[in-house]
């Protein structure tokens, strides 16, 4: 049965972030991906220069109109990342509502991008769209610490803080929720980061299940642009592949962020060579050598189930 992704991320002509780094994934994975390019770069905003273009709301409506017109709009996921414009926002919104009226099975899948670290990184007007509009009608939803923290009004402190978020995000609207990173102490010592997640299933007695889990991730010491984008697309796949086993889902999405990330490092030091410190184009994802591994990730990250 073919499934099709709706795809609304940014477009860069040399590297991997936004669709550029959910795309090739998916389609590797067997997904059909439709792609509105929410933003056309020369290249991510982490190099010296870039130039290019952002689409607007309306120009965002006018490329749907036109699916719509072709009666070729039934999709079976919507999925979207970084912006920085409140009328874009808006109209994703509007868009995945029509969607899910068509296919009331859609799931939406959205990375609320908001920040990181104690700040914002995009404009503040943003906080309340996502709050109040996004995450209820999304249904899969990765934030990290700050945006949970953010999303929800609450502090995160333990792992039973933690699940108290995700709890309060699951009231919110989203049956999953993963918090890619967090500032919590790891099992393995200070060179790993904890990732949480929960999933809310509806058993066949009509009863609500939540099954919460939590990883352990290799720290990397370097800045990295469209893994969080490269994240959220593998979560959509490995969820559609194993719908309720949150547990698997995440280790196979993990396990291919790994191997990704760790084949880029150790290029990006053989390009940059000893003692030197690799610049943001050594550091571009290596996507397509890492096919194999998007296919089948060899499990190298285990998931603890904390409920």
């Amino acid at each position: 049965m073919e499934c099709r992704v709706l795809s609304i991320q940014s477009h860069v002509v040399r590297g991997y972030v936004g669709n550029k780094s959910a795309s090739f994934p998916l389609q590797v994975l067997g997904f059909e991906v439709d792609s509105i390019n929410s933003v056309q770069f020369s290249n991510h905003t982490g190099y010296s220069h870039w130039k290019g273009q952002v689409l607007t709301a309306d120009e965002l409506h006018v490329l749907y109109e036109g699916i719509k017109l072709n009666n070729v709009h039934h999709y079976d996921y919507v999925l979207t990342g970084y912006t920085r414009d409140t009328s874009f926002l808006e109209m994703v919104v509007d868009i995945v509502q029509e969607l899910k009226r068509a296919n009331p099975n859609l799931v939406y899948v959205c990375d609320p991008v908001l920040g990181d670290h104690g700040s914002m990184y995009v404009p503040q007007n943003l906080h309340p769209v996502y709050k109040n509009k996004v995450v209820p009608v999304a249904d899969i939803i990765t934030p990290n610490q700050f945006e949970a923290e953010l999303l929800t009004g609450k502090d995160i402190h333990s792992e039973k803080d933690a699940v108290e978020v995700m709890d309060l995000l699951h009231k919110m609207g989203p049956d999953t929720v993963v918090i890619t990173s967090s500032d919590l102490p790891s099992h393995l010592g200070d060179r790993f980061l904890v990732s949480l997640g929960s999933q809310r299933t509806v058993l066949p007695d009509g009863t609500k299940s939540t099954q919460r889990v939590r990883m352990e991730v290799p720290k990397v010491d370097a800045v990295f642009v469209g893994t969080g984008d490269l994240f959220a697309a593998m979560l959509l796949a490995w969820t559609h592949h194993y719908p309720n086993n949150l547990k698997m889902a995440c280790e196979k999405t993990f396990s291919v962020m790994h191997h990704v990330i760790k084949r880029t490092i150790s290029y990006a030091h053989d390009l940059a060579g000893p003692g030197r410190k690799p610049s943001p184009p050594q550091l571009e994802l290596r996507m397509v050598q890492s096919k194999a591994d998007i296919e089948d990730p060899a499990i190298v990250m285990e998931a603890t189930v904390i409920s």
